[in-house]
């Protein structure tokens, strides 16, 4: 502590990379702090500091952090004090550039893994971003010592010191509710659950708070609801259930069937308390398909859906830079497919019509020989029977998904009701007379060789990686355009996301002749033995990660303009 004020005064009005020579660790009375990275300039991205604090000087007791998903949700309520204390000591310290600025990596309404905070047996470890003060470019050490020395030990008192357990304990048993959810989804052949109460509408399309005006609160159908005895709770916890197999979300315009789609989607993610989506949960392996035009494939087997494009083009190996709508849906699925995924989660909103639907007057004026495209509701039901993977579909605008379907919801004013027998007599009343082309099986997937040439971060003579935000990551020449893959929900897991992409590069995996599944496994081992740092070049500090499923890590990997792959198919007859 002492030799740092004295570090920190010999540089008085120095240049600001005299900052520098600060780089070490320091004991102070109640913690131990880490300078491990100091910028270059004040306007540069801010210095990295690590605060590590004893646990046994805290009331974090051993049975809190037992299990990893336990240990994981204690994170995240450190995570959200610290920040709450920050907020409350904002300001403080002027000077130019980013000085006196410290922050966290925070976490938004989802719990997920991340290495702003991380507890071990023997301490917690926070991983902070600040501003040392400067004038111009000159060091301001009076500012300097503030920060590190009355800022910087206040918040700790405020968040860390300041923890109570019956707030940990909250905590905790939620995160036991909805890990024993998760749980009783993979035995009872379940991909989803949205309990009674849930407030499912968010505060607008760039907030993900819960809706609190006009609000209409979930009510299963009583055809549909069960009950769950959770941990920590007398009376059980009912609501809708959703099986395996083909479920259609159906209803007027407005009515919240997307709404609906999007809280189940973002079921894979455990929600804090307050969210209103607490007790939604989703299937792990459920991703959303959509239409994206415009975007790169490489190498993919589309011919389950489509075939006999002009010219001759392969749809085995299909291979474009500017796909259309219909090919980067069926490229997204096939992805996802050898990515692992077992629920695909669709809305007609975001996808294209010539695949999703041909109605019989259509099939009579362009035959089968002409139309190189077969619809997914031909598709549909071999997905389910050849590869047990079930789909989740919003569709208000054809009914021929009613032959084919399991399950019929229907939003009426946000509520949802089971009319699956009524869709099912009207199917039976009202027939189509068209002719279902989707064959006997659903076809081959993909098991691709990513080729090592894909991957370099090299712009020139120098190696250029940069994520520009949530959706947007340039490695090399390429630039990743992730807008439309809707279950990154963290510009933290888009940064994780392009360290590993840079872990491959660096490890030469890729020499390895390794397929798309083999690659997703190898990361998804090293995240889970090594932690998210295991990709990370920086000792100490390792930068602002959150864990991305393994099905964000393959959209990503996808959507690389320079991915060359190799080929296996996966046969399923």
């Amino acid at each position: 502590m002492k030799r740092l004020k004295e570090q920190i005064r010999k540089i008085d009005q120095k240049g600001y990379k005299a900052y520098k020579d600060l780089q070490g660790t320091y004991q102070f009375e109640q913690f131990q702090l880490s300078i491990d990275y100091v910028q270059g300039d004040p306007f540069a991205s801010p210095s990295k500091i690590r605060v590590i604090i004893p646990r046994d000087l805290t009331v974090l007791h051993e049975n809190w952090t037992s299990s990893k998903s336990r240990r994981i949700r204690c994170e995240d309520l450190v995570a959200r004090k610290i920040q709450g204390a920050l907020e409350k000591n904002r300001n403080r310290i002027k000077g130019t550039g980013k000085s006196g600025m410290v922050s966290i990596d925070a976490p938004n309404q989802k719990v997920i893994e991340r290495t702003a905070v991380h507890i071990s047996k023997e301490q917690i470890t926070l991983c902070l971003s600040v501003g040392l003060p400067a004038n111009g470019r000159r060091v301001l050490a009076k500012e300097a010592e503030i920060l590190l020395f009355q800022v910087i030990p206040s918040v700790i008192e405020r968040s860390v010191y300041a923890l109570e357990k019956g707030e940990i304990e909250q905590a905790i048993q939620l995160q036991d509710q909805q890990q024993f959810i998760r749980e009783y989804l993979r035995e009872n052949e379940l991909v989803a659950f949205i309990a009674n109460g849930s407030i499912l509408p968010r505060e607008s399309g760039v907030k993900d708070t819960p809706l609190t005006k006009k609000v209409v609160p979930f009510k299963s159908p009583d055809s549909l609801t069960i009950k769950i005895d959770v941990p920590h709770l007398q009376d059980p916890i009912k609501g809708m259930a959703i099986k395996k197999g083909i479920t259609l979300i159906v209803g007027g315009g407005y009515h919240g069937k997307s709404t609906l789609l999007q809280a189940i989607e973002q079921g894979v993610y455990d929600h804090i308390k307050g969210d209103g989506r607490e007790y939604v949960i989703t299937d792990d392996a459920a991703v959303k398909i959509r239409a994206e035009d415009g975007r790169s494939i490489s190498n993919v087997t589309i011919s389950p859906f489509i075939n006999r494009l002009p010219y001759g083009k392969d749809t085995e190996r299909f291979t474009s830079e500017n796909a259309s709508g219909s090919t980067s849906q069926a490229a997204n699925i096939i992805e996802m497919l050898e990515a692992g995924a077992k629920t695909l989660l669709i809305d007609e909103d975001t996808s294209a019509t010539n695949f999703m639907i041909r109605d019989a007057r259509m099939q009579a004026l362009i035959s089968k020989e002409s139309e190189p495209i077969t619809p997914f509701v031909d598709k549909i039901g071999l997905l389910k029977d050849d590869l047990d993977v079930s789909t989740i579909l919003v569709m208000g605008g054809s009914g021929d998904y009613f032959n084919v379907a399991d399950r019929i919801i229907k939003m009426e004013q946000y509520v949802p009701n089971d009319v699956t027998e009524d869709a099912k007599k009207i199917a039976a009343l009202i027939q189509t007379d068209r002719k279902n082309e989707g064959g006997t099986r659903f076809g081959s997937v993909n098991d691709r060789v990513v080729l090592s040439k894909s991957l370099s971060s090299q712009k020139g003579a120098k190696q250029k990686v940069a994520v520009r935000s949530m959706h947007y990551i340039q490695f090399g020449h390429s630039e990743m355009n992730l807008q439309y893959v809707e279950q990154i929900v963290d510009a933290s897991q888009t940064r994780m996301i392009a360290e590993s992409l840079l872990y491959i590069e660096r490890t030469g995996i890729l020499n390895k002749n390794i397929t798309v599944k083999q690659l997703l496994s190898l990361l998804e081992e090293k995240i889970e033995k090594e932690g998210l740092c295991f990709a990370s070049i920086h000792s100490g500090h390792p930068g602002e990660l959150a864990k991305p499923r393994k099905f964000e890590l393959a959209a990503a990997l996808n959507r690389l303009r320079s991915l060359q792959c190799g080929y296996e198919v996966r046969k399923n007859s």
